[in-house]
Protein backbone atom coordinates (compact mmCIF):
# COMPACT_ATOMS: atom_id res chain seq x y z
CA UNK A 1 0.00 0.00 0.00
CA UNK A 2 0.78 3.78 -0.81
CA UNK A 3 0.03 7.03 0.43
CA UNK A 4 0.34 10.04 -1.47
CA UNK A 5 1.51 12.95 0.64
CA UNK A 6 3.03 16.64 -0.24
CA UNK A 7 6.59 16.94 -0.06
CA UNK A 8 8.82 18.78 1.94
CA UNK A 9 12.81 19.51 2.40
CA UNK A 10 14.56 19.63 5.99
CA UNK A 11 18.52 20.67 4.79
CA UNK A 12 18.54 18.26 1.58
CA UNK A 13 16.69 15.40 2.65
CA UNK A 14 13.11 15.08 0.98
CA UNK A 15 9.89 14.06 2.92
CA UNK A 16 7.07 12.76 1.34
CA UNK A 17 5.67 12.73 -1.84
CA UNK A 18 7.52 9.38 -3.04
CA UNK A 19 11.03 10.04 -1.31
CA UNK A 20 12.65 7.48 0.49
CA UNK A 21 11.48 7.09 4.71
CA UNK A 22 14.13 8.86 6.57
CA UNK A 23 15.75 7.98 9.64
CA UNK A 24 15.82 10.30 12.68
CA UNK A 25 17.11 10.58 15.95
CA UNK A 26 17.55 12.88 18.70
CA UNK A 27 20.75 14.23 20.55
CA UNK A 28 20.32 13.11 24.90
CA UNK A 29 23.24 15.56 25.61
CA UNK A 30 23.05 19.03 27.19
CA UNK A 31 22.07 21.09 23.88
CA UNK A 32 24.06 23.84 25.40
CA UNK A 33 27.18 21.67 25.44
CA UNK A 34 27.96 22.01 21.70
CA UNK A 35 31.30 19.92 21.49
CA UNK A 36 29.55 17.07 23.37
CA UNK A 37 26.09 17.69 21.30
CA UNK A 38 28.71 17.58 18.01
CA UNK A 39 30.29 14.79 18.71
CA UNK A 40 27.38 12.92 19.30
CA UNK A 41 25.74 13.88 16.08
CA UNK A 42 29.22 12.71 14.57
CA UNK A 43 28.13 9.46 16.11
CA UNK A 44 24.81 9.39 14.90
CA UNK A 45 25.68 10.22 10.75
CA UNK A 46 28.69 7.50 11.07
CA UNK A 47 25.59 5.21 11.96
CA UNK A 48 23.39 6.44 9.10
CA UNK A 49 20.95 8.97 10.85
CA UNK A 50 19.65 11.54 8.34
CA UNK A 51 17.93 14.27 10.65
CA UNK A 52 19.08 14.90 14.25
CA UNK A 53 16.93 16.78 16.73
CA UNK A 54 17.95 18.74 19.61
CA UNK A 55 16.23 20.17 22.56
CA UNK A 56 15.91 23.53 23.44
CA UNK A 57 15.07 24.25 26.71
CA UNK A 58 16.27 27.62 27.50
CA UNK A 59 17.91 30.56 25.13
CA UNK A 60 21.69 29.23 25.81
CA UNK A 61 20.76 25.89 24.10
CA UNK A 62 19.25 28.03 21.53
CA UNK A 63 22.69 30.10 21.12
CA UNK A 64 24.28 26.80 20.95
CA UNK A 65 22.54 25.75 17.87
CA UNK A 66 24.37 27.75 15.72
CA UNK A 67 28.00 26.29 16.20
CA UNK A 68 25.50 22.48 16.39
CA UNK A 69 24.21 23.46 13.21
CA UNK A 70 27.63 24.77 11.30
CA UNK A 71 29.42 21.32 12.31
CA UNK A 72 26.64 18.79 11.79
CA UNK A 73 26.97 16.75 8.45
CA UNK A 74 23.17 16.57 8.42
CA UNK A 75 20.01 18.85 9.39
CA UNK A 76 19.18 19.90 12.64
CA UNK A 77 15.57 20.43 14.20
CA UNK A 78 15.61 22.62 16.95
CA UNK A 79 12.88 21.23 19.69
CA UNK A 80 10.64 23.87 20.98
CA UNK A 81 8.00 24.47 23.91
CA UNK A 82 5.91 27.29 25.03
CA UNK A 83 8.58 29.97 24.43
CA UNK A 84 8.22 31.50 20.70
CA UNK A 85 11.40 33.61 20.89
CA UNK A 86 13.47 30.84 21.57
CA UNK A 87 12.11 29.10 18.14
CA UNK A 88 12.81 32.45 16.77
CA UNK A 89 16.67 32.65 18.21
CA UNK A 90 16.67 28.62 16.63
CA UNK A 91 15.77 29.93 13.00
CA UNK A 92 18.17 32.69 13.50
CA UNK A 93 20.65 30.16 14.51
CA UNK A 94 20.43 27.83 11.65
CA UNK A 95 18.46 25.10 11.92
CA UNK A 96 16.65 23.59 9.74
CA UNK A 97 13.06 22.82 10.72
CA UNK A 98 11.19 23.49 13.98
CA UNK A 99 9.24 20.74 16.29
CA UNK A 100 6.75 22.85 17.75
CA UNK A 101 2.94 22.32 18.98
CA UNK A 102 1.15 26.10 17.50
CA UNK A 103 -1.20 25.52 20.39
CA UNK A 104 1.10 25.71 23.18
CA UNK A 105 3.34 28.87 21.79
CA UNK A 106 0.93 30.96 22.93
CA UNK A 107 -1.06 34.00 21.81
CA UNK A 108 -1.67 33.92 17.93
CA UNK A 109 0.56 36.79 17.32
CA UNK A 110 3.07 34.83 18.71
CA UNK A 111 2.65 31.65 15.90
CA UNK A 112 2.57 34.46 13.44
CA UNK A 113 6.05 35.71 13.98
CA UNK A 114 7.25 31.99 14.31
CA UNK A 115 5.47 31.08 10.59
CA UNK A 116 7.00 34.16 9.50
CA UNK A 117 10.50 33.29 10.24
CA UNK A 118 9.97 29.95 9.07
CA UNK A 119 8.88 31.26 6.08
CA UNK A 120 11.48 33.62 5.32
CA UNK A 121 13.66 30.50 4.90
CA UNK A 122 10.74 28.03 3.89
CA UNK A 123 11.66 25.57 7.37
CA UNK A 124 9.44 23.34 7.80
CA UNK A 125 7.69 22.80 11.08
CA UNK A 126 6.30 19.33 12.34
CA UNK A 127 3.69 19.16 14.54
CA UNK A 128 4.07 17.29 17.59
CA UNK A 129 1.03 15.32 18.90
CA UNK A 130 1.98 13.18 22.15
CA UNK A 131 -0.57 11.71 24.04
CA UNK A 132 0.96 12.49 27.39
CA UNK A 133 0.48 16.44 26.88
CA UNK A 134 -2.91 16.88 25.12
CA UNK A 135 -5.38 20.17 25.49
CA UNK A 136 -7.39 20.17 28.61
CA UNK A 137 -10.30 20.83 26.46
CA UNK A 138 -9.84 17.68 24.77
CA UNK A 139 -8.83 15.43 27.70
CA UNK A 140 -12.19 16.68 29.09
CA UNK A 141 -14.45 16.22 25.87
CA UNK A 142 -12.87 12.26 25.47
CA UNK A 143 -11.83 11.53 28.73
CA UNK A 144 -8.89 10.06 28.32
CA UNK A 145 -6.03 10.70 25.54
CA UNK A 146 -6.97 8.42 22.65
CA UNK A 147 -6.52 8.23 18.85
CA UNK A 148 -9.94 10.43 18.24
CA UNK A 149 -8.57 12.89 20.82
CA UNK A 150 -4.80 12.99 19.27
CA UNK A 151 -6.31 13.47 15.79
CA UNK A 152 -8.45 16.31 16.48
CA UNK A 153 -5.42 17.61 18.41
CA UNK A 154 -3.67 17.34 15.82
CA UNK A 155 -5.96 19.06 12.91
CA UNK A 156 -6.78 21.39 15.08
CA UNK A 157 -2.77 22.65 15.13
CA UNK A 158 -2.48 21.92 11.81
CA UNK A 159 -5.55 24.37 11.48
CA UNK A 160 -3.55 27.12 12.81
CA UNK A 161 -0.23 26.89 10.24
CA UNK A 162 -3.13 26.70 7.08
CA UNK A 163 -5.15 29.70 8.50
CA UNK A 164 -1.80 31.63 8.49
CA UNK A 165 -1.02 30.51 4.60
CA UNK A 166 2.14 27.99 5.83
CA UNK A 167 1.88 24.29 4.22
CA UNK A 168 5.93 23.19 5.12
CA UNK A 169 3.96 20.96 7.68
CA UNK A 170 4.80 17.13 8.93
CA UNK A 171 2.62 16.09 11.57
CA UNK A 172 3.51 12.85 14.56
CA UNK A 173 0.95 11.31 17.08
CA UNK A 174 2.81 9.87 19.29
CA UNK A 175 2.01 7.44 22.37
CA UNK A 176 2.99 4.47 23.85
CA UNK A 177 0.60 2.31 23.21
CA UNK A 178 0.61 0.42 20.01
CA UNK A 179 -2.87 0.14 19.15
CA UNK A 180 -3.21 3.87 20.34
CA UNK A 181 -0.96 4.96 17.90
CA UNK A 182 -1.34 3.44 15.02
CA UNK A 183 -5.32 4.41 15.04
CA UNK A 184 -4.45 7.79 15.78
CA UNK A 185 -2.09 7.81 12.81
CA UNK A 186 -4.82 6.10 10.21
CA UNK A 187 -6.78 8.60 11.49
CA UNK A 188 -4.91 11.54 10.31
CA UNK A 189 -4.01 10.06 7.42
CA UNK A 190 -7.34 9.73 6.28
CA UNK A 191 -8.22 13.23 6.41
CA UNK A 192 -4.37 15.15 5.29
CA UNK A 193 -2.01 14.38 2.94
CA UNK A 194 0.86 16.02 4.88
CA UNK A 195 3.92 13.86 5.67
CA UNK A 196 3.52 12.05 8.38
CA UNK A 197 6.77 11.63 11.15
CA UNK A 198 5.80 8.53 12.85
CA UNK A 199 6.86 6.75 16.20
CA UNK A 200 6.09 5.17 19.72
CA UNK A 201 7.18 7.69 22.13
CA UNK A 202 8.65 6.74 25.66
CA UNK A 203 8.89 2.58 23.73
CA UNK A 204 11.08 1.56 26.49
CA UNK A 205 14.75 0.23 27.00
CA UNK A 206 16.63 -1.40 23.97
CA UNK A 207 15.30 -4.56 24.04
CA UNK A 208 11.15 -3.50 25.06
CA UNK A 209 11.40 -0.45 22.81
CA UNK A 210 12.75 -2.29 19.50
CA UNK A 211 9.99 -4.78 19.98
CA UNK A 212 7.18 -2.15 20.53
CA UNK A 213 8.86 0.12 17.77
CA UNK A 214 9.03 -2.67 15.24
CA UNK A 215 6.13 -3.96 15.90
CA UNK A 216 4.42 -0.15 15.59
CA UNK A 217 6.09 1.27 12.71
CA UNK A 218 6.00 -2.10 10.89
CA UNK A 219 1.84 -1.81 10.97
CA UNK A 220 2.08 1.66 9.68
CA UNK A 221 5.20 1.72 7.44
CA UNK A 222 3.55 -1.67 5.85
CA UNK A 223 0.31 0.43 5.27
CA UNK A 224 1.57 3.07 3.73
CA UNK A 225 1.65 5.50 6.61
CA UNK A 226 5.13 7.42 7.32
CA UNK A 227 7.15 9.32 5.43
CA UNK A 228 10.48 9.75 8.48
CA UNK A 229 10.70 7.64 11.61
CA UNK A 230 12.38 7.58 14.92
CA UNK A 231 12.62 5.13 17.35
CA UNK A 232 12.64 5.82 21.01
CA UNK A 233 14.80 3.82 23.41
CA UNK A 234 15.89 4.87 26.48
CA UNK A 235 19.79 4.66 25.72
CA UNK A 236 22.39 5.19 23.53
CA UNK A 237 20.65 7.07 20.54
CA UNK A 238 23.05 5.35 17.64
CA UNK A 239 20.72 2.25 18.46
CA UNK A 240 17.99 4.51 17.64
CA UNK A 241 19.11 4.64 14.07
CA UNK A 242 20.19 1.18 13.65
CA UNK A 243 16.99 -0.11 14.60
CA UNK A 244 15.23 2.16 12.39
CA UNK A 245 17.00 0.81 9.40
CA UNK A 246 16.45 -2.60 10.21
CA UNK A 247 12.97 -2.14 10.69
CA UNK A 248 13.10 -0.29 6.54
CA UNK A 249 15.22 -3.04 5.82
CA UNK A 250 12.77 -6.05 7.21
CA UNK A 251 10.20 -4.26 4.80
CA UNK A 252 12.31 -3.39 1.60
CA UNK A 253 11.68 0.28 1.65
CA UNK A 254 15.44 0.59 2.60
CA UNK A 255 19.11 -0.75 1.81
CA UNK A 256 21.96 0.42 4.87
CA UNK A 257 24.39 -2.26 5.04
CA UNK A 258 24.35 -5.74 5.77
CA UNK A 259 21.19 -8.08 5.90
CA UNK A 260 21.46 -10.80 8.71
CA UNK A 261 20.20 -13.97 7.88
CA UNK A 262 21.06 -16.51 10.60
CA UNK A 263 19.05 -19.35 12.40
CA UNK A 264 17.93 -19.95 16.13
CA UNK A 265 19.82 -23.21 16.03
CA UNK A 266 18.73 -26.43 17.56
CA UNK A 267 20.38 -30.27 18.93
CA UNK A 268 21.07 -30.73 14.98
CA UNK A 269 23.75 -27.44 15.71
CA UNK A 270 27.39 -29.09 15.70
CA UNK A 271 29.00 -25.51 16.07
CA UNK A 272 29.12 -22.22 18.44
CA UNK A 273 26.32 -20.91 15.63
CA UNK A 274 25.36 -18.42 18.07
CA UNK A 275 28.81 -16.97 18.84
CA UNK A 276 29.78 -16.62 15.34
CA UNK A 277 26.21 -15.05 14.38
CA UNK A 278 26.88 -12.62 16.70
CA UNK A 279 30.88 -11.64 15.93
CA UNK A 280 29.58 -11.45 12.80
CA UNK A 281 26.87 -8.72 12.90
CA UNK A 282 29.14 -7.10 15.24
CA UNK A 283 32.15 -6.84 13.30
CA UNK A 284 29.83 -5.97 9.80
CA UNK A 285 27.76 -3.99 10.97
CA UNK A 286 29.15 -1.11 9.84
CA UNK A 287 29.71 -2.04 6.61
CA UNK A 288 28.07 0.55 3.90
CA UNK A 289 27.00 -1.93 1.27
CA UNK A 290 23.74 -4.10 0.82
CA UNK A 291 24.70 -7.81 1.30
CA UNK A 292 22.52 -10.35 2.41
CA UNK A 293 24.69 -12.29 5.39
CA UNK A 294 23.47 -16.27 6.18
CA UNK A 295 24.78 -18.01 9.48
CA UNK A 296 23.33 -21.47 9.14
CA UNK A 297 23.95 -23.97 11.48
CA UNK A 298 23.34 -27.56 10.26
CA UNK A 299 22.52 -29.34 6.78
CA UNK A 300 18.73 -28.80 6.83
CA UNK A 301 17.91 -25.41 5.51
CA UNK A 302 21.72 -24.64 5.98
CA UNK A 303 22.96 -24.82 2.33
CA UNK A 304 19.64 -23.31 0.85
CA UNK A 305 19.56 -20.01 2.88
CA UNK A 306 23.38 -19.99 2.49
CA UNK A 307 23.05 -20.29 -1.55
CA UNK A 308 20.53 -17.98 -1.36
CA UNK A 309 22.89 -15.39 0.30
CA UNK A 310 25.47 -13.09 -1.29
CA UNK A 311 27.81 -14.68 1.33
CA UNK A 312 27.13 -17.64 3.68
CA UNK A 313 28.44 -20.11 5.99
CA UNK A 314 26.19 -23.89 6.21
CA UNK A 315 27.34 -25.35 9.66
CA UNK A 316 29.06 -29.26 9.76
CA UNK A 317 30.72 -31.10 12.36
CA UNK A 318 32.89 -28.26 14.00
CA UNK A 319 33.67 -26.90 10.59
CA UNK A 320 31.06 -25.18 8.13
CA UNK A 321 31.03 -24.48 4.22
CA UNK A 322 31.52 -20.67 3.04
CA UNK A 323 29.56 -19.56 0.11
CA UNK A 324 29.67 -17.26 -1.99
CA UNK A 325 26.81 -16.06 -4.71
CA UNK A 326 25.98 -19.47 -4.36
CA UNK A 327 28.94 -21.16 -4.68
CA UNK A 328 31.24 -23.27 -2.47
CA UNK A 329 34.19 -21.36 -2.13
CA UNK A 330 35.95 -23.84 1.01
CA UNK A 331 35.47 -25.56 3.92
CA UNK A 332 36.20 -23.60 6.84
CA UNK A 333 37.23 -24.93 10.58
CA UNK A 334 34.50 -23.61 13.47
CA UNK A 335 36.79 -21.51 14.99
CA UNK A 336 37.83 -19.24 11.66
CA UNK A 337 34.55 -19.58 10.34
CA UNK A 338 33.69 -15.57 11.66
CA UNK A 339 37.42 -14.40 10.12
CA UNK A 340 36.44 -16.00 6.95
CA UNK A 341 33.00 -14.74 5.93
CA UNK A 342 34.16 -11.03 7.45
CA UNK A 343 37.07 -11.01 5.13
CA UNK A 344 34.90 -12.51 2.14
CA UNK A 345 32.49 -9.80 2.65
CA UNK A 346 34.88 -6.64 2.89
CA UNK A 347 36.52 -8.22 -0.17
CA UNK A 348 33.04 -7.81 -1.68
CA UNK A 349 31.75 -5.19 -1.17
CA UNK A 350 35.36 -3.28 -1.84
CA UNK A 351 34.28 -5.15 -5.63
CA UNK A 352 30.85 -3.32 -5.40
CA UNK A 353 31.85 0.03 -4.35
CA UNK A 354 34.57 -0.03 -7.11
CA UNK A 355 31.78 -1.42 -9.56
Amino acid sequence: MSRTTRQIQIGDVKIGGGAPVSVQSMTNTDTRDSAATLAQIGRLTDAGCEIVRCAVPDVPAAESLAAICAGSAIPVIADIHFDYRLALKAVESGVAGLRINPGNIGERWKVQEVVRACAEKRLPIRIGVNAGSLEKDLLRKYGHPGAEAMAESALGHIRILEELNYDQIKVSLKASDIRRTVEAYRLLAAQVDYPLHIGITEAGTRFSGTVKSAVGLGVLLYEGVGDTLRVSLTGDPVEEVRVGFEILKSLGLRERGPVFISCPTCGRCQIDLIETAEEVETRLSGLPVPLTIAVMGCVVNGPGEAREADLGIAGGKGQGLLFRRGEIVRKVPQAELADALVEEAERMAAERQRS
